[in-house]
């Protein structure tokens, strides 16, 4: 059982940038596809990014497409979001998730079977 802490939220300027992680214990982390999610207050959990088991195959929402970057690096049990020219909109909290199931993972919350507590993303305008 994969147990995940995000870290690296807070206020920025619209414009400006952030590095999301998230780190994971117990577990094999290799084994999992990872996804980042955001929700905003009085909103549904979006999807934001997905990456497969070791890294070489991302893909993104349309909203934060150029914008967001997801990594990993399984040596550190770790996969990072970084969020440059962030707008008033990215506001929400961040969760990182992890599939088991999914080689690649989803768009689909559903298929995440792990979730880290959230952290809070606010973009100022």
């Amino acid at each position: 059982q994969v147990q995940l802490v995000e870290s690296g939220g807070g206020l920025v300027q619209a414009g400006g940038s952030l590095r999301l992680s998230c780190a994971a214990s117990k577990g094999t982390f290799s084994g999992y596809a990872m996804g980042w999610f955001r929700q905003a207050p009085g909103k549904e959990r979006e999807f934001v990014t997905a990456t497969n088991r070791n890294g070489g195959y991302t893909y993104y929402a349309e909203s934060v497409k150029g914008r967001f970057t997801i990594s990993r690096d399984n040596a550190k049990n770790t996969v990072y979001l970084q969020m440059d020219s962030l707008k008033p909109e990215d506001t929400a909290v961040y969760y990182c998730a992890a599939s088991r199931s999914s080689a690649y993972g989803t768009r689909g919350p559903n298929t995440y079977d792990y979730w880290g507590q959230g952290t809070q993303v606010t973009v100022s305008a």
